[in-house]
């Protein structure tokens, strides 16, 4: 019954975590999409995005170490942002680029294993 309780209790900060990235990355594609603010629809999402990630982010810091939320947050949020400038938005994928990317998950798994 505890290891029940301590999985299910252990998913769900999973879950918030992965929420909380999820909607920063949609924050952050809003910017982009609201043009400087000129588009209103993808202006308002970005505090409407921004609101529930960090809902979901303080509910994650409830169970988690502050430092490894914060770098798996930023880390897998910069990560999804590039792949998405990339693949929807044609930014240019340079050397320099993927390297910098490997180094911040190389970073973050060394945080988490830490």
């Amino acid at each position: 019954m505890i290891t029940k309780r301590l999985v299910t209790y252990s998913t769900m900060t999973g879950i918030y975590l992965l929420l909380a990235i999820l909607l920063e990355v949609a924050g952050i594609t809003s910017m982009k999409l609201s043009d400087g603010f000129n588009n209103m629809t993808p202006s308002v999402f970005i505090f409407i995005f921004y609101l529930f990630s960090f809902i979901f982010l303080t509910l994650t810091l409830k169970r988690l170490e502050v430092s490894i939320v914060y770098a798996v947050w930023s880390g897998l949020g910069t990560l999804l942002i590039a792949v998405i400038g990339v693949c929807f938005f044609h930014e240019p994928v340079t050397t320099v680029k993927v390297v910098s990317l490997a180094l911040i998950i190389v970073g973050v798994m060394g945080l988490r294993l830490g």
